[in-house]
């Protein structure tokens, strides 16, 4: 483990800035627990993640997916076929939200009750 002057340090604390922004916007997090250790199809995600765009989704994919925390497979098919998975690194990070998500029910109630008593100041 990183002693706490190495953790921050610029250059290591930009790239946890990065992939916070990566996994702190409002889909990915969905899709990746949605792909957890399967296969899906772009339509059965947009039907799990509903109310998302097609649009948005799209776009989630692509930005995980140039993150290389998902793969996308085109089959030459007619219609065509597209199937998302998680990669090795996205089965990785799919670890650490799911620690994180543990570490957010665990905190919940005193967070609830440390913002309750800030905003009475």
């Amino acid at each position: 483990m990183s002693q706490p002057a190495e953790l921050c340090e610029e250059g290591r604390l930009a790239l946890i800035r990065d992939v916070l922004e990566r996994i702190g916007d409002k889909w990915s997090v969905v899709v990746i627990c949605q792909l957890d250790d399967t296969t899906r199809r772009f339509n059965e995600l947009s039907r799990m993640s509903r109310p998302i765009t097609k649009r948005m989704l799209s776009a989630t994919l692509q930005g995980l997916e140039r993150d290389g925390l998902v793969t996308r497979t085109v089959y030459d098919t007619k219609p065509p076929r597209v199937d998302y998975a998680l990669t090795p690194r996205g089965m990785s990070l799919l670890k650490v939200v799911r620690a994180l998500a543990g570490w957010a029910e665990d905190n919940a109630t005193g967070i609830l009750e440390s913002r309750s008593g800030f905003d009475a100041r």
